[in-house]
């Protein structure tokens, strides 16, 4: 009985990150959206959001990967992923 449990675990475990990685997959794509348009319109922004974009991608994969060669969880690393990308979302909403 107590296997079981434990498989019960892992399962609802494997379906809680296949969902935050599918929210994020969407949340993805909307900043994706957002950044596309502002890109095609063009501007004085343009060359910033590059910019800012790049270098928040290089610093992001490095504080990924920091945080599984320091045991962290894979969760963690989607968490983390996530609240950059809503936050890219409102700033580019505002604009």
């Amino acid at each position: 009985m107590r296997a079981r449990r434990r498989s019960a675990g892992k399962t609802a475990s494997l379906l809680t990150m296949g969902t935050e990685l599918a929210i994020l997959g969407v949340e993805g794509q909307m900043v994706i959206g957002r950044r596309m348009a502002m890109f095609m319109l063009g501007g004085p922004k343009v060359r910033e959001e590059a910019r800012l974009m790049v270098n928040e991608k290089v610093l992001t994969a490095g504080q990924a990967a920091a945080t599984l060669a320091s045991g962290g969880k894979p969760k963690k690393v989607v968490r983390g992923y996530r609240r950059k990308v809503q936050a890219n979302h409102r700033r580019l909403s505002k604009s």
